[in-house]
């Protein structure tokens, strides 16, 4: 494994971010996947009657979010999660708008190791992940 930077490190601050309308498509793709088939995500009785009152997306689809962010932008290609920390504060239901942000909090200078801030935002500013996230950054080929 690669004991240095592949790019020059990230700098404590600095962060990005990506969009994305989650539909009720991406629900049927993660259950593909993970083989979630809650009723909160799919039986609209079930949902209704819950605290949540409606049909909800499944955390690992809107923590998919953040994968993106680090992966693509912000430590970027070549970056995967070593540990993380999320709490999920509200829910996330088809047709929201969420934003997942990642800041750079820590840089480790003896091997491309991130800690970063994470937080999911729905487009009514409601925050609904946040934590912390440790990241790894090989070269890519």
């Amino acid at each position: 494994m690669s004991t240095t930077w592949p790019k020059g490190a990230p700098r404590p601050g600095d962060r990005a971010e990506l969009s994305r309308k989650v539909e009720p498509a991406d629900i049927e793709l993660f259950t593909r996947i993970s083989g979630d088939r809650n009723p909160l995500h799919y039986d609209e009785e079930a949902a209704a009657a819950s605290p949540f009152g409606e049909i909800i997306v499944q955390g690992g689809v809107t923590s998919a979010l953040l994968n993106a962010v680090v992966a693509e932008r912000l430590p970027g290609p070549g970056t995967v999660f070593l540990n993380v920390n999320w709490n999920f504060l509200a829910p996330v239901r088809p047709g929201d708008e969420i934003t997942g942000t990642v800041e750079v909090v820590e840089v480790r200078t003896d091997k491309p190791v991130t800690k970063v801030r994470t937080t999911v935002t729905r487009q009514d500013g409601t925050v609904v992940l946040e934590g912390t996230a440790v990241c790894y950054t090989v070269a890519v080929v």
